[in-house]
């Protein structure tokens, strides 16, 4: 309330009094006003001049276009710089915002300028590529574009979308830093310390955010890493690792994992799995874990329920897995889209009765960068994350070439016929919320165990050599090997073997040793019933399906045998010829 008893008019009443003043009259009243509104001179005169310009338009376009509007929204549009946009130079506009997203700190490049928003749900943070329409509305927070005319006028304006487009274009000259993701996990390095960032990490080029206190030895020992060790078994005792000892609980009326025994393969397996997705952002590359149950009686075994509070002790995530579908098109869309969110973890569910084949996860498994295709496009985006990969599924196994890049393969078996029916401690929901109260325990242990094993690296000893892997061997499963745990990559010649493609090419190579031992051949010379092996599926073998079939397995091992294509280099003409040769004593 003023002196005289009125109610004070609101500011944006006044300017839009003081705009219609006579200007001297204005300015003479400008500094008065300030100080009794609390705003900066400078303020109130862009606020007036807008104001005017807004008046101007208005008579001109022949009605009121304009409602009204939030006063300290109208100060904050007055006071933004100006981005002037000439008609005759375009590119100049783009490379103002280039230089103003550079300079901001908020965005990256994901393939793409990208910035990272906050969840709807208050969950993890997602990255929004930047599209067109994407880049006007963000100039806009920071700045007034002004379209300056040939003949030298100022009108304002909303930023054409050429300009957008033609920034977009600037590959390679944003100036943004390169986003690998987003992790709720702490920073690890190799010295075995840890880092608690928020925000963006420039060294590990991670969005960081909701990473939990941790509470841990600064250098633990061996009789600590240990303790950790039993902290985690115990917390997963009820789940039926396939070859782990059991013991009959008669409170819980449940078999339990003995932990008076060592961890077996299915169970170090989990543990391993377990860290690597603690440590996966930070590693250039990892294995993926699939954890996998019998066909017909695996249902309600555990497999989802282990992956998800992975995700929720390494993330402090419940993150949502997708389910496959049978064309493998749409398969490779789906993974492809998971990709693309820059999540911490990949998790596909119920894979079942199925061999997973899949490039986009080769390729996302073994290389980074990467690249993949987005849905609905012919261009390939380029990306430079590593997420943690985990399948699961009954009767599932991974195709020939995926089998190196799953190096932890975990079988969960109830050995009974509906593991459904079996009654736990606590339902699936109370278990996770559990697992999600204690995420700062449990992480603690996972990250003692991994600190005990890089501040003892030197005297660790090394398990099976896993092509691409070393760095994940040496900090995830090098240290659990220690703790009497079993090597993962034990079952990588199982796992290789019972590949069906695998199985279909030994078939090929065992036949044609039967049939024409290390002899030379031509591809019309063979016995009708290696023909028949290598081409099944046409009525009568095809000749020219059995030609590409050869030519492509020059050099290949496989089962003892050794394949060789033999071309004349003097008679590019000449049919090839084929041999095997047999490196088995027991098969000569």
């Amino acid at each position: 309330m003023q002196g005289n008893g009125h109610a004070r008019v609101s500011l944006h009443e006044k300017i839009s009094d003081m705009a219609n003043w006579d200007e001297i009259e204005c300015e003479l009243a400008v500094r008065a006003v300030a100080r009794e509104y609390d705003v900066s001179v400078t303020q109130l005169r862009k606020a007036i001049a807008r104001q005017r310009t807004r008046n101007d338009q208005r008579v001109r376009s022949g009605g009121d276009r304009f409602t009204t509007a939030d006063p300290n929204k109208i100060l904050a549009e007055a006071t933004k710089p100006e981005l002037v946009v000439e008609s005759a130079n375009l590119p100049s506009a783009a490379d103002a915002i280039r230089d103003l997203f550079a300079a901001e700190g908020e965005y990256y490049q994901w393939d793409t300028p990208a910035k990272v928003e906050p969840a709807d749900d208050g969950g993890l943070p997602v990255i929004v590529p930047l599209s067109v329409d994407g880049v006007v509305n963000e100039v806009h927070r920071f700045r007034r574009p002004i379209k300056l005319t040939p003949d030298g006028k100022r009108i304002e304006t909303t930023l054409p979308d050429r300009v957008a487009r033609q920034y977009l274009a600037k590959r390679g000259a944003w100036q943004l830093p390169r986003l690998a993701g987003i992790t709720t996990a702490p920073l690890l390095r190799e010295d075995g310390s840890i880092r608690a960032a928020s925000g963006f990490d420039r060294e590990t080029r991670l969005y960081c955010a909701s990473v939990p206190a941790l509470d841990m030895p600064d250098r633990p020992d061996e009789r600590q890493a240990r303790a950790a060790l039993q902290i985690l078994r115990a917390t997963f005792r009820t789940f039926p690792f396939a070859d782990s000892e059991r013991v009959w609980n008669g409170k819980l009326q449940l078999e339990l994992v003995n932990l008076g025994k060592p961890p077996g393969l299915d169970e170090s397996t989990f543990l391993a799995g377990l860290l690597t997705g603690t440590c996966r952002l930070c590693l250039r590359l990892a294995p993926g874990l699939m954890l996998v149950a019998p066909q017909r009686s695996g249902s309600g075994s555990g497999k989802g329920l282990l992956a998800r509070a992975i995700c929720l002790i390494a993330f402090g995530l419940r993150l949502a897995p997708f389910t496959p579908v049978k064309d493998k098109a749409e398969l490779e869309k789906r993974i492809s889209g998971e990709l693309l969110e820059g999540g911490p973890a990949l998790f596909i569910d119920n894979v079942n009765d199925a061999v997973l084949a899949s490039p986009t996860l080769e390729g996302a498994m073994t290389e980074r960068p990467f690249k993949v295709r987005p849905f609905g496009t012919l261009k390939m985006l380029t990306l430079d994350s590593g997420p943690f990969i985990v399948v699961t599924g009954n009767g599932l196994s991974p195709s020939d070439d995926l089998v190196r890049r799953f190096g932890m393969f975990g079988r969960l078996d109830a050995r009974m016929e509906n593991p459904a029916l079996r009654r736990f401690p606590l339902a699936d929901a109370a278990f996770l919320a559990d697992i999600e109260c204690r995420r700062a325990e449990l992480l603690s242990a996972v990250l003692t165990i991994w600190r005990f094993g890089r501040q003892n690296a030197g005297r660790l000893g090394a398990g099976g050599a896993l092509g691409s892997y070393a760095d994940w061997a040496r900090w995830c499963r090098d240290p659990l090997l220690e703790l009497d745990c079993r090597d993962p990559v034990d079952r990588f010649e199982e796992l290789a073997a019972a590949d069906p493609r695998r199985q279909d090419e030994l078939a090929i190579f065992t036949g044609w040793w039967e049939h024409h031992g290390s002899a030379s051949m031509l591809a019309d010379e063979l016995h009708p019933q290696v023909k028949r092996l290598i081409d099944p599926d046409a009525a009568a073998p095809r000749l020219h399906s059995i030609r590409r079939w050869l030519s492509g397995k020059g050099g290949m091992r496989l089962g003892g045998f050794e394949f060789w294509v033999e071309r004349d280099p003097k008679n590019k003409k000449k049919p090839s010829t084929y041999r095997i040769i047999n490196h088995d004593p027991e098969r000569r």
